[in-house]
């Protein structure tokens, strides 16, 4: 049972039983009315959430607003209390999410975490293929060992594929982390706070590495978890606001990033400047 509604059947109008919304092929995520309750704390309520294939979103909130939940339901591994969610038309709790996870690439602190140090960095992102961390007995074709080469090198850390992993300063190890993410060509990729804790140089370099991603028409639909504006790529399409578990805002990404709206989000007056397709904010 994956918490959701006991039956495939709710009531509607007048107590008529109705089925639960039908999965759209043509999105990559279908969230309806989905809420996550765990040891009586809402951590999300209520949220509708649409994400096409071509779409590049960013989910921004303050600590505590939901993102890391709402990312785990995207990946597959958190079931919804209430509502209906379905990812790459699978519904969660209704699926196998072992098969689901293959298609989507996740790259999250708590995944790195499980990284040993001595792991030579190309099997990092090699490993990936078997869904596994630290490479063992398994066995990896040309095909495989050439996707990482490839991944790597796109980007920028090919030159250190026989480094073992904790040699890395942390700005590299975020961007195989990433390449690791892509080695399924995944239909979905989700990044948890990709640049947290980089110093500037870092910071500009992966931004711009995922500018690039997301420009590339061949890329999966991308979801990313941020705190701050000016971690936000540019190619990013559409934003959603979090704050305490519910929607503040979400659409396109030049109407959602407003002042007001992360005012609201963040529970403190600030102003918002574009320059291009980058975003900074301040307080007001």
């Amino acid at each position: 049972m994956d918490g959701c509604v006991p039956t495939d059947l709710v009531s509607g109008a007048g107590g008529a039983a109705v089925p639960p919304p039908a999965a759209d092929p043509d999105l990559v995520i279908q969230f309806d009315g989905v809420g996550v309750t765990r040891s009586g704390n809402r951590l999300l309520h209520d949220v509708d959430w649409r994400v096409e294939l071509d779409e590049r979103w960013v989910i921004l909130g303050p600590n505590g607003a939901g993102k890391t939940t709402l990312l785990n339901l995207a990946a597959g591994r958190l079931h919804p209390t209430t509502g209906t969610a379905f990812v790459l038309a699978e519904r969660i709790g209704r699926t196998d999410v072992n098969e689901l996870r293959t298609r989507i690439g996740l790259a999250t602190a708590a995944l790195a975490e499980r990284i040993p140090a001595g792991e030579r960095v190309s099997d990092v992102v090699l490993t990936a293929a078997w869904s596994v961390v630290g490479r063992w007995r398994e066995s990896y074709d040309r095909l495989d060992e050439g996707r990482a080469t490839g991944l790597l090198a796109q980007l920028g850390v090919g030159g250190f594929a026989d480094r073992e992993y904790g040699t890395l300063s942390e700005g590299e190890r975020k961007r195989v982390q990433i390449a690791r993410a892509l080695m399924t060509d995944p239909e979905l990729l989700l990044l948890d706070e990709p640049a947290a804790g980089l110093d500037l140089g870092a910071r500009e370099d992966l931004v711009a590495r995922l500018a690039d991603l997301a420009y590339d028409p061949d890329a999966p639909a991308m979801v990313l978890v941020t705190h701050h504006v000016e971690e936000i790529p540019p190619g990013f399409t559409h934003a959603m606001l979090l704050r305490e578990g519910a929607v503040v805002a979400q659409g396109l990404i030049g109407q959602t990033l407003t002042g007001e709206n992360l005012s609201k989000t963040f529970g403190l007056p600030l102003v918002v400047e574009r320059r291009g397709e980058r975003f900074a904010a301040r307080a007001a």
